[in-house]
């Protein structure tokens, strides 16, 4: 079973439904137990870091992400919720993340071209590099998903396993272990969000 973490953050339906159209058993959550209990959590996110990373500490829901991937248990992340396994952010001042990525997210206005818009959202190209993560084995190199963000991992080149490009090369996806995140929305990426959410409920994965 896939338990996606409800703390008041992401679109909760849309990403259910993805789980579901591939097969997966999959419920929306807040309850520990039911965390404790799943074969693989998601944890997803819109908005600020700040105020997410308050809301997930406020129910505690925290300390269970931590406790059950540093226990082994595969852990996704996508969007805010990728930004949130890191150390810190600086997202509008300095907050503390779950650390469970080293690195941190910072402002893609730093690292892009002034005339582009931001936030950067569209469809974009992924590149995996030398080795593909088995997150990815059914994707290949160029394949598109689609990104809304403001903010970037930074500093977390040894857990970078996809870049896109959007006048920098940004990080995509970052993994460490069986920690993965992506900055990109799978459940807004068509097939091949499908594809690598597929992967991900993979015991390989």
């Amino acid at each position: 079973m896939v338990a996606i973490v409800d703390y008041g953050v992401g679109n909760l339906f849309s990403l259910a439904s993805s789980f579901k159209a591939v097969g997966a058993e999959v419920t929306v959550t807040s309850d520990p137990a039911v965390l404790r209990a799943a074969e693989r959590i998601v944890l997803p996110g819109v908005g600020a870091f700040g105020d997410a990373a308050a809301k997930l500490r406020e129910c505690g829901l925290d300390r269970v992400v931590i406790e059950e991937a540093k226990a082994g248990k595969p852990l996704l992340g996508i969007c805010l919720g990728m930004q949130l396994l890191f150390e810190k952010s600086f997202e509008y001042g300095e907050h503390e993340g779950l650390g469970l990525i080293k690195g941190e997210i910072r402002p893609i206005a730093d690292v892009i071209p002034a005339d582009l818009k931001i936030p950067h959202i569209g469809w974009n190209a992924l590149h995996f590099g030398k080795e593909k993560s088995p997150l990815f084995r059914y994707l290949n190199e160029g394949d598109h998903v689609y990104f809304v963000h403001s903010f970037y991992g930074a500093n977390c080149a040894e857990s970078v396993i996809a870049t896109a490009e959007y006048g920098a090369e940004l990080t995509a996806a970052v993994a460490s272990g069986n920690v993965y995140g992506c900055q990109f929305h799978p459940e807004k990426s068509g097939r091949v969000g499908l594809a690598i959410l597929r992967a991900f409920c993979e015991k390989e994965a």
